[in-house]
């Protein structure tokens, strides 16, 4: 695996100061300059280790990531009752939410490392409704990856769909991405004519690729699995190789 590089990345969203980090491959070993750089947006708990890791891992195999601050100041609650007042705050304002997507979005752009690249869209959690949500809204892009997403979140308004391919990893059982809510999705992006995929994984809840999740007080709503974060990842990873690959 290649070695990675990392620098903080500040920019600003209505007068707030939001904290990114740009993840690149070191130095000439970037290999294909055509692998797709990917704006990765961060799970409830803000850039945690985990989501670092995550920027690490595909900067490693050869994917530039800018890791986006979503809740500004770099803030990381501690707990489900910190998160919760941020979530809401954020469904109740979509303007600010996307807006800071769309600044993220930016401040990418202006990295020298992302020039040229096709650009996918990876969230996980909130992050991965974030990242539909800035698809349904027109973003331009050239794939979004969601894993177990909250689907409750999602607007319903699809009048003016971006672009990009897009790949969902959910839990079979995950209660904030129900059958229903993944058929109505599934009718939006047929309708709005994108390419898409969904991976359902049997026995699987909420927040199955979160370590955080392993002693969960209540799996039947979110719960570590291990089998489940793997295939996520190689769902992932060769969802990213697919964008990567020259057009024919």
């Amino acid at each position: 695996m290649t070695r990675t590089v990392g620098r903080d990345v500040e920019y600003q969203h209505e007068g707030t100061r939001m904290l990114g980090l740009a993840m690149a491959p070191r130095g000439g070993s970037a290999g294909d300059s055509r692998a797709a750089a990917v704006l990765l947006i961060h799970d409830a708990f803000g850039i945690s280790e985990e989501m670092i890791g995550n920027a690490t891992r595909l900067a490693a195999a050869g994917h530039p990531v800018f890791l986006a601050d979503v809740w500004g100041e770099r803030a990381m609650p501690a707990s489900v009752t910190e998160i919760g007042p941020l979530i809401g705050a954020m469904a109740q304002d979509r303007d600010r939410w996307l807006g800071r997507v769309a600044a993220a979005h930016a401040a990418l752009d202006a990295q020298p490392e992302f020039t040229g690249r096709p650009l996918a869209l990876l969230g996980y959690c909130f992050g991965g409704s974030s990242a539909l949500e800035y698809l349904r809204t027109g973003a331009a892009v050239a794939g979004v990856a969601a894993v177990h997403p909250g689907l409750d979140l999602l607007d319903q308004d699809w009048s003016t769909p971006g672009s990009g391919s897009v790949l969902l990893m959910i839990g079979a059982d995950d209660p904030m991405a129900t059958p229903p809510l993944r058929h109505r999705l599934e009718e939006h992006l047929s309708s709005a004519g994108l390419d898409h995929q969904f991976h359902l994984y049997s026995g699987t809840t909420h927040a199955f690729t979160s370590p955080k999740a392993a002693a969960s007080p209540e799996p039947e709503v979110f719960a570590h699995n291990a089998r489940s974060a793997a295939r996520a990842w190689a769902a992932t990873t060769g969802f990213l190789a697919e964008l990567s690959a020259p057009a024919s």
